[in-house]
């Protein structure tokens, strides 16, 4: 029986902070991360003083170091984000960038879509689940049986839906419940797009308990159809330990929305109690130990 799967924080923690620009001076958390024409983006929910969440972008030819946009790349436009967009998810599919995130206002929450061709410049497609609170939604990154695929979240669990356009989700199935007497016996849900394995698809979520401690876990989807949990690890990944994750705007939290593959580790970059922005690191012969492989 393999140890369980735990992720090693960078020991350069934290990789982005909060700035002087007036949008960004209270939080920057809970961002996607994408990898395009040699860089990596980080597309990331900032604060300011007015504490409405906007999009910003930071750039890094190594994963490491980040340089930020002055400006933010999406900010509340329409009637479903008069309070902020939150915890954007990117995955790009075909050569375009989709991102799906939480329109918060007034109607409640609601999952909304965008895309773009650069990062840089989004055009809305809609709110993706209209009738409905709901976040944590993300795409996978390649279809699958000939259908576009989404986890989601209906309180407390997560869920698996299924579109032929991006825009109309069905076939909505309840694939992962929270676990009594566990670290995520209250609430889950997804984190960034999955990973895709020869063992099937891997996925990083989050999840808390009565103390309403955020940790990650993981969990293995079966590849042709990922509502089949082929493994889920009862221990977390990673939890709330380090300074910048116990102390922050909420405490005690580790959120992951996306994270990078590389050659030999995959890379969870995760917001740190909705303060700060971290990154932490498994090998992937950890992931095959962990796998049985």
């Amino acid at each position: 029986m393999s140890d369980p799967l735990k992720l090693t924080r960078y020991t350069g923690n934290p990789i982005l902070l909060p700035s002087s620009n007036v949008w960004e001076t209270d939080n920057v958390f809970n961002a996607a991360i994408v990898r395009h024409q040699g860089l990596v983006y980080m597309l990331y929910r900032a604060q300011g003083l007015d504490r409405i969440s906007r999009i910003g972008c930071a750039l890094s030819t190594d994963g490491h170091h980040f340089n930020r946009l002055h400006e933010p790349v999406l900010v509340p436009e329409t009637e479903f984000e008069e309070f902020g967009v939150e915890d954007p998810r990117i995955t790009e599919l075909d050569g375009v960038f989709y991102m799906l995130y939480t329109a918060y206002s007034s109607h409640g929450t609601r999952v909304a879509l965008a895309r773009s061709e650069n990062l840089i410049v989004w055009e809305r497609l809609g709110i993706v689940l209209p009738d409905e609170n709901n976040k944590d939604a993300v795409l996978f990154p390649e279809k699958i049986n000939g259908r576009y695929a989404m986890f989601h979240r209906r309180m407390p669990d997560i869920w698996l839906a299924y579109s032929d356009d991006l825009l109309h989700w069905t076939a909505h199935q309840n694939i992962m419940q929270p676990r009594p007497g566990l670290w995520d016996s209250q609430r889950i849900g997804a984190g960034g797009p999955v990973f895709k394995t020869e063992a099937g698809w891997l996925n990083f979520y989050h999840g808390f308990a009565e103390e309403h401690m955020y940790c990650l876990g993981v969990a293995l989807h079966d590849l042709q159809n990922p509502a089949r949990v082929l493994k889920r690890q009862e221990e977390p990944v990673l939890c709330p330990l380090a300074p910048w994750e116990q102390w922050g705007d909420v405490p005690n939290v580790v959120f992951t929305c996306g994270g990078l593959e590389t050659e030999d580790e995959y890379w969870i970059y995760y917001g740190g109690a909705d303060h700060v922005m971290a990154l932490a690191t498994v090998s992937k012969n950890d992931v095959r130990t962990w796998l049985g492989n």
